[in-house]
């Protein structure tokens, strides 16, 4: 790993949990790449250490929401189920994927989202 620069994952951090919040989603689509960009981490950590950050993230922001807003649980408990098992899948399997793949995946995921929102608009 190289040197530790903290500014880099504050600034990812930052990054992901405004668009986190703004959009109710998408923070990892950022973090991955500000890792990556600006932190230490090597391609390996990137996945796993984006994981870990966006839990966080999710909670704060549905605290918020559930505070702020309102929240349809009896729409969202079975994307939350579905969800649930993905990162199930993935957690097991993920690793057997080469990261320049999950890297290709992550890019066009978020071409593909960024085209359907722009048609939406």
């Amino acid at each position: 790993m190289r040197k530790t620069n903290y500014a880099g994952f504050v600034l990812a951090g930052l990054a992901a949990g405004v668009v986190a919040g703004l959009f109710g989603a998408g923070g990892g689509m950022v973090l991955v790449p500000l890792l990556t960009a600006l932190t230490p981490l090597e391609e390996e950590q990137v996945f796993p250490a984006s994981l870990s950050i966006i839990l966080p993230i999710c909670l704060v922001t549905l605290t918020v929401t559930a505070f702020t807003g309102h929240i349809p649980w009896r729409e969202a408990v079975p994307y939350l189920i579905g969800s649930a098992a993905g990162g199930i899948l993935a957690g097991k399997w993920g690793k057997k994927i080469p990261v320049k793949w999950l890297h290709r995946g992550l890019g066009m995921l978020i071409l593909w989202g960024g085209i359907r929102y722009l048609r939406a608009g």
